[in-house]
């Protein structure tokens, strides 16, 4: 649970407003729209744009995910103005928040079977850069900027960040970033392994596209099943990991995708996939 860095008042949004969906050429494009508090969190958001990532993952017109956000930021966390902070709590009311709200979300992202790009324009902060970074991949703004700023608030990490980060840059880097709270630079970022590519930010939305787009034009489920794979593989034993591929490899041989792969490749062709 985090709060924004830059703290600021609005006026509370209409619910279908929270997060703007637009579909263009099987590509979902998400974009969190509370501008005038850096696209903090609330709840309604939160259930909000977890629905839009589960019907991309059921809907086979779907082929990638966009996510970004509106205005200067990403996203700046858990928007905790609420009093959520201070109120009194019964034994167990935390845990069982941040299973139904935080871990939720970043569970949303990871299991999407479509792959979702995150498109970082601003800051992200506490969840927000956790929902950044459970993303497939992540592109940045040059002006962006990753923030662990539960230490700021005395708080502990939530949104998966103590799962995500040391699986992106070890355990000594996960700890440093997570128990000092530093402001880091989307360059900074990109070269910890955190960001995919740092872009000028007039370019974000066109390299976005441009992925997007291509990952739109490839097998679908080929590309779910290795990003199962991939997800679990830092979980898993050897033996567990292998059979898990053969299983996944028996499966994407039934698609009409993998037949024409491999029939494009006999042919010497370019390979014309459609998503099944």
């Amino acid at each position: 649970m985090t709060s924004s860095p830059e703290d600021s008042v609005d006026t509370e949004d209409p619910v279908e407003s929270l997060v703007l969906h637009t579909t263009d050429n099987h590509v979902v494009h998400l974009t969190l729209n509370r501008p005038d508090s850096l696209n903090a969190i609330t709840p309604d958001l939160r259930e909000l744009l977890i629905q839009e990532l589960q019907d991309a993952s059921a809907d086979p017109a779907v082929r990638a995910v966009v996510l970004t956000g509106a205005g200067r930021g990403f996203c700046a966390g858990a928007d905790l103005r609420g009093g959520a902070g201070s109120a009194e709590r019964i034994a167990g009311d935390v845990a069982r928040t941040i299973r139904r709200g935080a871990q939720r979300l970043i569970a949303a992202v990871l299991d999407c079977e479509k792959p979702v790009i995150a498109a970082v324009n601003g800051t992200a902060a506490g969840l927000g850069a956790h929902l950044a970074l459970a993303c497939d991949l992540v592109l940045a703004a040059e002006s962006a900027k990753f923030i662990e700023v539960f230490v700021r608030r005395g708080l502990v990490p939530d949104g998966g960040g103590a799962y995500l980060l040391p699986r992106l840059v070890g355990p000594q880097r996960a700890k440093e970033l997570m128990f000092f709270g530093d402001a880091l630079p989307a360059t900074a970022a990109e070269r910890l392994g955190l960001v995919n590519r740092v872009v000028p930010g007039h370019a974000l939305e066109k390299t976005a596209r441009e992925w997007a787009a291509r990952l739109a034009a490839g097998p679908t489920r080929a590309l779910a099943l290795t990003k199962q794979l991939v997800n679990a593989s830092l979980d898993t034993d050897r033996a567990t990991s292998f059979a898990a591929e053969a299983t996944a490899q028996e499966i994407n041989m039934t698609t009409a995708d993998a037949r024409e792969g491999v029939a494009s490749f006999v042919e010497r062709r370019e390979p014309r996939y459609h998503g099944r």
